[in-house]
């Protein structure tokens, strides 16, 4: 008989895309914005994906999640996630690719 432990290496998040089925209730990450207006606006974060080493967020509105989504840059500082603003147009370009590939593996 012997002691195997299965183990993962990573954590499973509300949108970790690792393709496992999680039997968990699912917490939102939920996050406010300012809008243009003003306004705050409750974001959720709906799946993360990487390019070129770099970690990035898709987020929708919490109470119209058919509106078009926000893409942000997630880095870890003092041990938490910050979110960016994408603002060079080559970085948004390659992000804008690789979630265009993405969703075309999902459909």
């Amino acid at each position: 008989m012997s002691d195997h432990k299965h183990e993962h290496g990573h954590e499973h998040g509300e949108a970790c895309g690792c393709g496992h089925d999680h039997d968990h209730e699912h917490e939102e990450f939920v996050l406010t914005l300012t809008n243009e207006q003003g306004e705050d606006v409750e974001m959720v974060l709906v799946e993360t994906f990487d390019v070129a080493e770099k970690l990035y967020a898709l987020l929708l509105e919490r109470e119209n999640p058919e509106a078009d989504g926000i893409i942000l840059r997630m880095e870890e500082e003092n041990e938490e996630m910050v979110l960016y603003n994408i603002e060079d147009e080559a970085e948004w370009n390659a992000v804008e690719a690789a979630y265009n590939e993405l969703l075309a593996k999902q459909e």
